[in-house]
């Protein structure tokens, strides 16, 4: 399929599933930023809260009937993959998580530039056999995406060491620091019904994340009785659900609340003293960037990722082994029992996000990628802007802040970098 025409703007088809959790945020915040920006955005998705807000956003969405994993039905949903694109025709697939960059570059197979953005290694999820399995498909399939896009160093080296001979992109995660943002912990914690009755003077630790193995908060459990034996009143709030729940509920003493699926972390993230994530593999946690955002300090384990998430100052009192409860006890200790640290940290780490992980930031590396397989395309015509660029505009002027180029002249405009080395490529380690 040839480039985009000269003085049209590309038109790109986002796949994805899971449709829930943290890759659920990164594609409908691209998607924002790429219709914001003028460009033709359609996504296919398992028919789910995020069409909603898909679809509120003014993207076409196209309902893609996909189970989370490789199974029986596999060759129907690529069948589903390939009408999709015969119907939408367009210029770049971008792909993201293990199961839509399997169904894509198999329905496609490198006809149009594809995007491979893995969120953490489907490898890394599995063990024996089918990681193997995995493994091989990732090392078959490179040779179909134009580029595998890993949101961390750490992330592209592990693709390296396990041979997958790709050219990568690195472009690190981002939030939106104007919607995550600090706010009192009395009056969060007023406004949230299960910490109703709770002494409001009680140090609180809140870990948000899909019940399940990846995120580790079995690990948690493990470490949370140290914890409250040196810090008496603490409570821990697990919030999501998973496949574990049921499981983690049973090893759960009285100290720990349960507080099932939200629709919105953030009351949950400013009503924290402190913010965990023991996960045992990422690519690179929002989590912890939401919470940061929100002026709390994290605690985090060193998987892929999390060292070049967090400031440098965080890594000798935040980061800790992965499956190490005594260690992961020993930090939140460390961090529960000094309040003066905990407000420090929480200034360095708002800081930290506004200026390295600003979900705009991230939106203008992903264009710089497109750009990269597709040339240029003229910007979004100031005249008529987007709904999304109003609103973007508007919340801007609300907040102090000067016009975003990134976001309201388009993809093409030139923006200043952070740091120029945060999006680069290479084939090699």
């Amino acid at each position: 399929m040839p480039r985009p025409s000269a003085g049209s703007r590309p038109r790109v088809l986002h796949l994805t599933q899971p449709v829930d959790g943290g890759v659920a945020r990164v594609v409908t915040d691209l998607v924002r930023a790429q219709s914001a920006a003028g460009l033709e955005v359609t996504a296919a998705c398992p028919d789910s809260a995020l069409t909603t807000r898909l679809r509120a956003l003014g993207a076409d969405v196209r309902n893609w009937r996909a189970t989370r994993s490789p199974g029986p039905s596999l060759m129907r949903e690529v069948r589903h993959v390939a009408r999709l694109i015969d119907e939408v025709r367009p210029d770049l697939v971008h792909a993201h998580s293990a199961k839509a960059g399997l169904a894509g570059r198999l329905a496609v197979r490198g006809r149009i530039p594809t995007v491979f953005q893995p969120h953490a290694w489907s490898f890394e999820a599995v063990g024996g056999a089918t990681a193997a399995l995995a493994l091989r498909w990732e090392r078959w399939g490179a040779r179909w995406a134009a580029r595998v896009v890993c949101v961390s160093e750490a992330e592209r080296a592990t693709g390296v060491r396990a041979g997958i001979d790709a050219p990568f992109a690195v472009v690190p995660n981002g939030i939106d620091p104007e919607r995550f943002r600090p706010a009192p912990a009395g009056a969060a914690r007023a406004g949230l019904a299960p910490l109703a009755g709770l002494d409001p003077a009680a140090p609180l630790v809140v870990c948000v994340g899909r019940l399940c193995r990846q995120k580790g908060q079995d690990v948690l459990l493990r470490a949370w009785d140290a914890v409250v034996r040196e810090v008496p009143g603490a409570r821990l709030a697990l919030v999501g659900d998973g496949p574990d729940a049921g499981l983690l509920r049973a090893q759960a003493p009285p100290s720990v609340l349960f507080t099932g699926a939200v629709a919105d972390p953030r009351p949950w993230y400013q009503a924290a003293d402190l913010v965990v994530l023991p996960s045992r593999w990422e690519g690179m946690a929002l989590a912890p960037l939401e919470a940061m955002a929100c002026g709390r300090p994290v605690v985090v384990t060193d998987v892929d990722g999390a060292r070049e998430s967090l400031p440098p100052s965080f890594t000798e009192r935040c980061l800790v082994p992965p499956e190490n409860p005594a260690a992961l006890a020993e930090a939140l200790i460390g961090v529960l029992l000094d309040p003066p640290l905990r407000a420090s940290l929480g200034t360095l780490a708002r800081r930290h996000v506004l200026d390295v992980h600003d979900v705009r930031h991230t939106a203008e590396r992903i264009a710089d990628v497109y750009r990269d397989l597709l040339g240029p395309w003229p910007a979004a015509d100031e005249a008529a802007p987007s709904p999304a660029a109003g609103r973007a505009r508007t919340r801007r002027a609300e907040h102090g802040r000067p016009p975003d180029p990134g976001c309201d002249a388009g993809a093409n405009q030139a923006a200043q970098r952070v740091q120029p080395t945060e999006h680069r490529e290479s084939k090699h380690s």
